[in-house]
């Protein structure tokens, strides 16, 4: 049954969706992020492409409630790192939800709505998404590659969901036992049948001349690919 990517449409992205059940929803998949160690492979990758550099400038695409941004401004304050972090999603109610939630002290970050490929020729030293690789066509996703590979001086990395059958059968148990948000249950179904597999990873970044790029799971059924400069 999951032998080739779901095509269907999440609800969340649904622009006729109230602010108040967007708002609801994000919330709910920050927990999820959380509950399900999503920020781990992130701040790993930072760990890595970041060196010695005591500054470092980010963007994040398809920030969502602005979660992981938040999380990297405390990573990055507790190693004492100068950081500018960028946020921008297509979703303008993102943007309201994310200034609303609460941040660290000074945390340095800025909420952008609109297109990523506005922000070309930023000057980013690392570009990241989590949870937004599913929710692009193939066509799309190719695309976005190549902006990140343009546009990151260290190194891109995408945090995203892996297409696995136990992931598959076992979230519809995991968020009704959670309470997650309905949208959140029937979204996280879908999206996992939208998500990629190791070797179709593979065959896209390698037919974009991205061989350097590792494609690496991490538990609970992350698939995330990084690039290293």
């Amino acid at each position: 049954m999951l032998a080739e990517r779901r095509q269907t449409e999440e609800l969340m992205d649904d622009p006729a969706l109230d602010a108040g059940t967007y708002l609801a929803v994000l919330g709910d998949l920050a927990k999820v992020n959380g509950f399900t160690f999503a920020y781990r492979p992130t701040l790993a990758f930072l760990e890595r492409a970041l060196g010695n550099r005591t500054h470092f400038r980010l963007l994040d695409v398809g920030f969502g409630d602005g979660d992981m941004l938040r999380r990297i401004a405390t990573w990055a304050a507790r190693r004492g790192l100068s950081a500018d972090l960028v946020g921008v999603d297509l979703n303008t109610r993102s943007k309201a939800a994310a200034e609303r939630a609460p941040h660290p002290p000074g945390a340095p970050i800025s909420y952008l709505a609109g297109d990523y490929a506005e922000q070309a020729g930023g000057g980013f030293d690392c570009v990241i998404s989590s949870l937004v690789a599913h929710h692009m066509s193939e066509p799309q996703l190719r695309a976005f590659v190549r902006f990140m590979e343009a546009e990151s001086a260290a190194g891109w990395f995408i945090n995203d969901l892996h297409r696995h059958t136990l992931s598959y059968l076992g979230w519809p148990v995991l968020a009704r036992t959670m309470g997650w948000h309905p949208i959140v249950r029937a979204d996280g179904h879908t999206s996992i049948a939208r998500s990629y597999r190791p070797a179709e990873w593979r065959v896209l970044l390698d037919s974009e001349g991205l061989g350097a790029a590792q494609v690496q799971r991490w538990f609970p059924f992350r698939l995330c690919v990084e690039r290293l400069r």
